[in-house]
C-alpha cells in the first residue's frame, strides 16, 4: 500500500506542478489586463500609483494554489492510513478520514480568513485617509472595491483547477476501465491493473486540489460581495466595525464547526453521522449568530440599482437563517434520496 501511495501522490505532485505552471502563466496576462482595464494608476486624475485589484487578484490566486496544494497532500497522505484502518474497522477507517477533512476544512476557512483580514488592514491606512466624513465613505467603498479582486483571484484558479483536474481524472478512470475491465476483464480498481494509479492520481487532483480551491474561491468571492454591499450603507460606515460583519460570520462559522466535529463520535453509520453534522452545525450556527447580529445598526438603508431599501438587523438575521437552513434541507434531501443507509 505505501508503494502504491507514494506513486499516487508523486503523480498527484507532478500533475499540479504542471497545472499551476499554466495557471501562473494565465495569471501574469490576466493581472496586466486588469492593470490596464482596471486599476490604470498612470491614467490622468488615478488616485494611486499601486495597482490594488490587481495586486489582491494575484493574492487570491496564489492563495487558492496554495489550498488545492494542501488539500491534495492532506490526502494522499490520509488515503493510505484510511485504507489500512478500514481492514481493521469501517469506523476506524471513518474517524481517520474524518480527520483528514477536518485539517482541510479549517485550513482552507482559516487561510482565506487571515489572508483577506491582513489584504484589509494593509490596504485601509493608503487608501482610507481622509478626514472629511463624506470622503471617508467614498473612500471606504473604494476600498472592498479594491479587495474584491481577491475573490476574483479565487475564483479563476478554482475555475481551471477543477476542470483541469476534472478532465484529467475522467480521462484516466475510463482509460483505466477501458484497458482493464473491457480488454482484460479485471475487476474495478484491480491492484493488477496500473491504470487505476493515473485513476486514483486524477481523484486527488480534481476532486480533492480542485474541490479545494473551489471552496476557497467560493469563500472568498462570497465574503468579498458581502464587503462590496456591505459599504453601499452609510449606516454601517458609521458604526464601528459594523463594515466587518461578513468576516466575523465566517469566524463564527469556524468556532460552530470545532464544536460540532465532536457529535461524529456518535454510535451511528457512517452516513448517518455525517447526516448530522450538517444538521447539528445548522442549528448551532443558527443561534451562534445571534450575538454577531447586535454588531450591526438597528436600521439600515442600502442602494441598489439608483433606489434606496431600508432594513432592519433582524431581517439580515433572518436571511443568514433562511440560507443556513435552505442549504441544510437540500442536502438532506438529496442524501436521504440518493442513499440506501435509510
Amino acid at each position: 500500500m505505501m508503494k502504491t501511495n507514494k506513486f499516487v501522490q508523486d503523480g498527484s505532485i507532478t500533475f499540479l506542478k504542471k497545472e499551476y505552471t499554466f495557471l501562473a502563466i494565465y495569471c501574469a496576462v490576466f493581472a496586466i489586463i486588469l492593470v490596464c482595464a482596471v486599476d490604470i494608476p498612470w491614467a490622468e486624475g488615478a488616485t494611486s500609483w499601486f495597482p490594488y485589484t490587481t495586486f489582491a487578484f494575484i493574492v487570491g490566486a496564489v492563495t487558492s494554489m496554495a489550498c488545492g496544494y494542501i488539500g491534495m497532500m492532506v490526502a494522499t497522505t490520509a488515503n493510505v492510513r484510511t485504507t489500512y484502518f478500514c481492514n481493521i474497522d469501517i469506523m476506524d477507517g471513518f474517524d481517520v478520514a474524518f480527520r483528514a477533512g477536518q485539517v482541510l476544512g479549517f485550513v482552507l476557512v482559516g487561510l482565506a480568513l487571515l489572508v483577506l483580514e491582513i489584504m484589509i488592514l494593509a490596504y485601509k491606512p493608503s487608501v482610507v485617509n481622509a478626514e472629511d466624513e463624506a470622503t471617508a465613505k467614498e473612500q471606504c467603498r473604494i476600498l472592498f472595491e479594491y479587495i474584491s479582486g481577491y475573490g476574483l483571484g479565487g475564483s479563476t484558479v478554482a475555475l481551471f483547477g477543477r476542470v483541469g483536474g476534472g478532465i484529467y481524472t475522467k480521462a484516466a478512470d475510463v482509460g483505466a476501465d477501458l484497458a482493464g475491465k473491457v480488454t482484460q476483464g479485471l475487476e474495478e480498481d484491480s491492484p493488477e491493473n496500473p491504470g487505476t494509479i493515473a485513476d486514483n492520481v486524477g481523484d486527488n487532483v480534481g476532486d480533492i486540489a480542485g474541490m479545494g480551491a473551489d471552496l476557497f474561491g467560493s469563500l472568498a468571492e462570497a465574503t468579498c460581495a458581502a464587503l462590496v454591499v456591505s459599504s453601499t450603507c452609510d449606516a454601517m460606515l458609521l458604526k464601528d466595525d459594523a463594515i466587518y460583519f461578513p468576516l466575523v460570520i465566517t469566524a463564527i462559522g469556524v468556532l460552530v464547526s470545532f464544536v460540532t466535529v465532536w457529535f461524529a463520535k456518535l454510535d451511528m453509520t457512517v452516513a448517518k453521522k455525517l447526516f448530522f453534522q450538517i444538521v447539528i452545525s445548522t442549528v448551532l450556527m443558527t443561534v451562534a449568530i445571534i450575538p454577531a447580529i447586535f454588531m450591526l445598526p438597528e436600521e439600515m438603508t442600502m442602494t441598489f440599482s439608483g433606489k434606496e431599501y431600508a432594513t432592519h438587523q433582524w431581517e439580515l438575521y433572518g436571511c443568514i437563517a433562511m440560507g443556513l437552513w435552505s442549504g441544510m434541507i437540500i442536502g438532506a434531501s438529496t442524501e436521504y434520496y440518493t442513499s440506501n443507509d435509510y
